[in-house]
């Protein structure tokens, strides 16, 4: 089974992701994984693409597609895509890459949240400056403030979860995806699920939709 999961910032997308993974034992390549490894081993590379997460802005595609799709070549199915392809030229690399493997696309998932909810979900999020762990300051919060209950590591706001960076970042979200999600509705894979509400409660929203997709991947290995 090999799937694609977006959604806007905030969306839960990497969280449903990695029950995804559990669930199904996918592979999972997540582009945020990779841009952050990046640039906490900071190269030169690394930093730059931190400068353009910083503005709001998007990494060029050139960067992303080589770092993906670099990842995506270690894996030939059973995997799940998190957050790519983001941009027109992105969808083109993907699925020229896919062709030119023989890889299949069995579903694009987009897990949508309103613009108001995603800043609100994003803002709130605190990261532990030493060991990574994710916080949030109304959900979430540490048991002591400002002090990881992991590592006892710092937490910090990282400078594209501050409100104005959130909402710029939905806005180009919605204006890059427009074409992607009519792409992927004229293959016929196109879901879109309601990601407002608890994590279990949009889990099982997409659970049974997987469910059926694997269902029928093993009726038709049986048949065959």
């Amino acid at each position: 089974m090999n799937i694609l999961i977006f959604g806007p910032p905030g969306s839960g997308k990497s969280t449903h992701s990695r029950k995804i993974v559990e669930r199904y034992q996918l592979e999972y390549i997540s582009s945020g994984d990779i841009i952050r490894a990046e640039i906490q081993k900071g190269t030169t590379l690394g930093k730059e693409m931190e400068r353009y997460l910083a503005r709001g802005d998007l990494i060029p595609d050139v960067v992303v597609n080589t770092l993906v799709l670099s990842k995506l070549r270690k894996t030939r199915n059973n995997f799940i895509i998190d957050g790519y392809p983001r941009t027109a030229e992105q969808v083109l690399a993907l699925e020229n890459y896919l062709y030119d493997h023989g890889i299949r696309l069995d579903i694009a998932i987009d897990i949508f949240i309103s613009k108001e909810e995603s800043v609100k979900r994003i803002s709130g999020r605190r990261i532990c400056s030493k060991c990574g762990a994710v916080y949030h300051v109304r959900y979430k919060p540490p048991k002591i403030p400002n002090k990881c209950d992991i590592c006892g590591g710092e937490i910090v706001q990282r400078s594209d979860d501050k409100p104005e960076i959130v909402a710029k970042r939905y806005d180009i979200y919605i204006k890059n995806m427009q074409p992607i999600i009519k792409f992927y509705k004229k293959q016929g894979i196109y879901v879109q699920i309601n990601g407002h509400g608890g994590i279990e409660e949009v889990w099982e929203r997409i659970r049974p939709l997987l469910d059926y997709i694997r269902n029928k991947e093993k009726k038709r290995k049986e048949h065959e």
